[in-house]
């Protein structure tokens, strides 16, 4: 199956155009149901994947894995609008059920042995890929909060090697999200020479505010979406901002809470 088609199949049922389709996946101790109905996307899940994980805790992250209870829901026919809304915490789901949280709540601090902490007073934030083995962050770019929740901050890598499809999950707008490679080229360029404060050193990344958007023909818009098979959607791509911070559509009421 081609990875550029815009629906999923998984065992023996297309996610696309069925009402009420469920779809079931299990390995290792992940468990997810996706549903359709009365005009939403559901997803049901214990928040563990259906791949290998890092060793939790390690260096990075000293917190374990936990079984979780995840529901939430998405319109199954999204809206773009003219106006983004930035997304924090949770931006999505991946189908096998782990949440994507691509940012981060903690910032550069001298004062901390680690470097960094909740403190926002210097206003440099890290980023999740960028700091990843600063946070820990396992080979498929996630790692674990304080609640033992497993979740994605950038491309999902034990996923995308199980994939037949391009469709890797849903937004909080309801728009799906797909991985296509090199194919979907981010528009953001980290800024040139050094940080002026903070940090100081170059701007490598490991900070969002080491991050601009540029945009530019053939990129995609700032919360990384871009058409497919003539459609709107998001991707993930290789670079910053790897999956998306902010939204088109009219955010689902399940995200932006605890």
């Amino acid at each position: 199956m081609d990875r550029t088609q815009s629906y999923l199949l998984v065992a023996g049922v297309t996610i696309a155009g069925i009402v009420a389709t469920v779809v079931s996946a299990a390995a290792a101790s992940g468990s997810v149901t996706i549903t359709k109905s009365r005009g939403e996307v559901c997803m049901v899940s214990n928040g563990l994947p259906d791949h290998s994980t890092g060793k939790f805790p390690n260096s990075g992250n000293p917190h374990r894995i936990k079984a979780q209870h995840i529901e939430v829901c998405v319109p199954e026919n999204p809206v773009k609008t003219s106006h983004a809304t930035q997304l924090r915490g949770t931006t999505g789901f991946a189908l096998n059920g782990v949440l994507l949280r691509p940012g981060t709540a903690d910032y550069y601090d001298p004062s901390s042995p680690r470097g960094f902490s909740r403190d926002r007073s210097s206003g440099w934030k890290l980023d999740g890929k960028g700091a990843g083995s600063m946070l820990g962050l396992d080979r498929n770019n996630a790692h674990v909060d304080r609640r033992g929740l497993y979740h994605y901050h950038a491309s999902p890598t034990g996923l995308l090697e199980r994939s037949k499809s391009s469709l890797v999950g849903f937004a909080a707008d309801g728009f799906e999200i797909h991985y296509v490679g090199s194919r979907a080229r981010s528009g953001y360029t980290l800024k040139p020479g050094t940080r002026k404060s903070g940090p100081g050193g170059k701007h490598d990344g490991t900070y969002v505010q080491d991050w601009q958007y540029t945009g530019g023909s053939g990129k995609l818009d700032k919360c990384n979406g871009g058409s497919l098979n003539g459609k709107f959607v998001y991707f993930i791509t290789d670079s910053y901002p790897y999956l998306p911070h902010c939204a088109w559509g009219k955010v689902s009421g399940d995200f932006g809470r605890p």
